[in-house]
This record gives C-alpha cells, structure tokens and sequence, in this order.
C-alpha cells in the first residue's frame, strides 16, 4: 500500500447521499479511485459521472449489502477496474429508532441486516484480496450509540456495538497480513438517516435534537481521509467525533 490517499482505491458502501457521498467527493478531489456502492444506482451513477468529468477516477455499482453476492461483486468491481483494493469502508445503515415496547420486529431484522451483517459482508468480500496483497485497510462505521445506549434507540446501539466488537476482533487476526482498521464512531451528523425513522413522534423529537447541533457530512470525511493518510505504520484504531454542542 503506497503511503497517503493519492492513488488509492477506496470502496464505500452506502455512497449514494450523506456520509458516503461526501466522503467520495473528498478522497477524490485527493486522488483516490472511489468505487461506489448503494441500492440507488441512480445517484451513485451520477455521482460517478461528476466525478469523472471532473478529472477524478470514480466508479459506480449498484449494490445491496444485505446480499452478500452484491457486495461480493462491488468489491470485484474495484479490483478489475483499478486493479486492486486498498480501502474499504463499511458505511451503510439504517437507523429507524423506536421503543421496544413497540415490537418493530420488522425493522430490528433490518437493522441487523445492514448495520451488522453489511458490513460482514464487506469484510468477507475486501478481506482475501488485501491477504493476497500483504495490505489494505479496513474502516466500518459505528456510532456514538456504539458507545452508549439510549431508551428508543436500544436495537440501533446493539449494532453499532456489536461492529465495535467486530471491528477490534478484525484488528487483532489481520496483523499477520499487514492490514489496517478503522472504527469510526460520528455523533450527530446531517444526513438522510432521520428519514428512516417510520414512528413519526420518535423522528420529530429526533429531528428536533439534531437539527441544533448537527455538524455537516465532511466532518466525517476528513476523519476517514485521516485515518487513510496516516504512514502505513500507524494504525488509526478508532476515531470517535461529535459536534461540541452534543451532550450525549
């Protein structure tokens, strides 16, 4: 793995709006190839394009992460188009907050899906081609409810826990391989994730807490352009951001 952002191939799920998006934009405008992945094949392809026309190098797959076949593919992608892998970020998810008690079985399974086994899938299809490579760099997105746990958001917590956990036993069996990872863990950040919310109450007050102290997408990106531009011997193990006004 060369040293810096430059020249890198960077996969990202979840590229079609928000964190992913931004973080495209910004490690291109850097130099690096951004494969982009999300089920919104329209906006990814677009995204691609302004990309492209802007002199940047960036390709679009349309991708569900709850299919690992999918994820499998994006990752394919990367490697015929630019010839290998150097990053992936596991970004996608879903954050539909509710009480228990409101049995939203539905969306917990969900949840699951994406938050958790989305990125699984993404370790499973990156993981073999950074062995083979001697290097690469792993980023899975967690949260601030990775660290603490809410009333209402109690199932969303347990996702984002559980990729912390996932993420520092990731970190552990790939020295052997020369492999980085990253967990990244925003707090309050604008994006489209409130829109998940399907209980309007929850969403409202939700939007209303946000909406005062939220900070813009690129806050994230510059924290994964950090973590990517780091010498290759430095680990950057987990970044946990909010905005100063944030309590929680």
């Amino acid at each position: 793995m060369t040293e810096g952002i430059k020249n890198k191939v960077v996969v990202i799920t979840g590229a079609s709006s928000g964190l992913g998006e931004a973080t495209a934009r910004h490690l291109a405008a850097k130099g690096a190839s951004v494969v982009l992945g999300a089920r919104r094949a329209d906006r990814i392809q677009a995204l691609a394009e302004e990309l492209t026309a802007a002199g940047h190098k960036a390709k679009a797959v349309a991708t569900d992460v709850t299919d690992r076949d999918q994820v499998k593919n994006l990752v394919q992608a990367a490697v015929d188009t630019f010839g290998r892998i150097d990053v992936m970020l596991n970004n996608a998810g879903l954050m539909p907050l509710a009480p228990l008690e409101r049995l939203k079985v539905d969306e917990w399974d969900r949840m699951i899906d994406v938050n958790l086994k989305g990125v699984l899938y993404g370790i499973a299809a990156a993981l073999p081609h950074m062995q083979a490579q001697k290097s690469g760099h792993i980023i899975n997105v967690s949260s601030v409810y990775g660290h603490v746990v809410d009333p209402g958001a109690t199932v969303y917590c347990a996702t984002k826990h559980a990729v912390r956990a996932l993420s520092e036993g990731l970190r552990k069996e790939v020295k052997p391989y020369n492999i980085r990872t990253t967990i990244i863990s925003p707090g309050a950040v604008s994006t489209e994730l409130l829109e998940h919310i399907s209980e309007k109450d929850i969403q409202q007050g939700t939007r209303d807490f946000v909406s005062k102290i939220a900070v813009g997408p690129d806050t994230f990106a510059r924290a994964v352009a950090f973590a990517i531009n780091e010498p290759d011997d430095v680990d950057i193990n987990e970044i946990l951001f909010r905005p100063t006004a944030q309590p929680v």
